[in-house]
């Protein structure tokens, strides 16, 4: 499994090189903004990262002008937002994503697909039901930055 992630990361990696210079987890960040994910701690988890790395990425991507922070609906909440510029970006890594998915069904017979999915639904179930549910978004117990 590690040698898969290590491969597609490193295939995807090499296909954003071509059209950004943005670094991988910053684009990884910017998906999980449009994804819903609004504050940094979910981020955080989201990415498995500690929260100053997130502190760190956020700060990035607001200087670059591809993040803004709102006053969620606590406002001891901080919202992250897309910039017209962040949904630019976050379009390269989505073209990417789907051009990497195009490469690995080309190595995969229309059974051995139906089975992969299978498979990897069956881990997914597991993982979660293993992990627990994941905590509400939100600030939790404090501020954000």
């Amino acid at each position: 499994m590690a040698s898969l992630r290590r491969a597609l990361r490193r295939l995807l990696t090499e296909r954003l090189g071509e059209q950004t210079h943005r670094p991988f987890m910053q684009l990884l960040a910017l998906k999980a903004i449009a994804d819903g994910v609004r504050s940094q701690s979910a981020i955080a988890e989201r990415l498995l990262v500690d929260a100053p790395a997130v502190s760190r990425l956020v700060a990035r991507l607001e200087e670059d002008g591809l993040v803004s922070r709102n006053t969620g609906d606590d406002r001891r909440c901080v919202r992250l937002e897309l910039s017209p510029a962040g949904w630019a970006e976050l379009g390269l890594l989505r073209d990417a994503l789907v051009w990497t998915d195009e490469e690995i069904l080309r190595h995969l017979t229309a059974p051995e697909l139906v089975e992969l999915k299978r498979l990897m639904e069956k881990l997914q179930a597991g993982l979660i039901q293993a992990r627990g549910p994941l905590p509400p978004e939100g600030c939790g117990g404090g501020p954000e930055s």
